[in-house]
């Protein structure tokens, strides 16, 4: 009975298999006026829309965390937004040029990603 439950339980808190193993890591620093911009004009939109549904969004700081993926290069600047597969980066954006600006240059790192974005809403 017990390991039943035990069984039960695992299968209950493993994480929901997603259409790719996709995220898009945000790299920020405390202090960081563009960090808080993006925030405040994205942050909360983001988890709701297709793209948040394709690659959820990870956060790290820049100086104290060490993110297991394989980066094309160092980050530099805050916000970075680097998407990620399976481990390995497929694209950047350096910099937050603002909300219009910031959703163009998303998508576009989907399409080369061939993110499908219509199977993940």
């Amino acid at each position: 009975m017990v390991l039943k439950s035990l069984a039960l339980s695992a299968c209950l808190l493993a994480p929901l298999p997603s259409v790719a193993d996709s995220i898009l890591l945000m790299a920020e620093e405390d202090g960081c006026y563009w960090c808080a911009k993006w925030n405040t004009e994205i942050g909360h939109i983001y988890p709701k829309t297709a793209e948040g549904q394709a690659a959820p969004l990870q956060r790290y700081d820049l100086h104290h965390d060490t993110p297991n993926v394989r980066f094309k290069q160092r980050v530099h600047f805050t916000p970075t937004f680097i998407l990620v597969e399976d481990g390995q980066e497929v694209g950047r954006i350096e910099g937050y040029p603002g909300e219009d600006f910031f959703w163009g240059l998303l998508s576009m790192m989907f399409q080369q990603a061939d993110i499908d974005l219509e199977q993940a809403s």
